[in-house]
């Protein structure tokens, strides 16, 4: 199953104040760790939410809404999406991460769904396109820049 983990946003995070190089690098071998057992598909950090958009939805329109966002703890600071054979294996993994930031911080864990998950919803021909679209994101991966 995939996972994908979020490392929630705090106020240093969100104040754009980059991590010691001790958590750097602490960081830096739990993510060799994850690699190494073939758990990690991805992670990456992310600017502060002022850098950020958000676009609302209702009906036809479509707003823009400028950064900062002001609830900092439903915020994503940061995120790996990990394969992993069940929701207790990424739970200790978790437990095992350093404390991402200086101060009292979340972690939370989603399920991805998966093609099976839709049920007869997702038709043959839903599923070929989800299939094309893969194939094309993977490619477009493993293109040089």
């Amino acid at each position: 199953m995939r996972v994908m983990v979020m490392v929630k946003a705090t106020k240093e995070s969100e104040a754009g104040k980059m991590p010691a190089t001790e958590l750097m690098a602490a960081m830096g071998a739990y993510n060799e760790a994850l690699v190494k057992a073939g758990v990690m598909l991805a992670g990456e950090g992310l600017h502060p939410s002022v850098r950020g958009k958000r676009v609302r939805f209702s009906g036809e329109q479509r707003t823009v809404i400028d950064g900062p966002f002001t609830e900092t703890g439903e915020l994503v600071a940061g995120f790996w999406l990990w394969q992993v054979k069940s929701m207790e294996e990424a739970v200790e993994w978790v437990r095992r991460c350093p404390n991402p930031m200086e101060s009292d911080s979340d972690i939370e864990i989603r399920q991805v769904f998966e093609a099976e998950d839709f049920g007869a919803e997702f038709t043959p021909a839903l599923r070929a396109q989800e299939d094309r679209l893969r194939a094309d994101v993977d490619a477009a991966a493993n293109k040089p820049r």
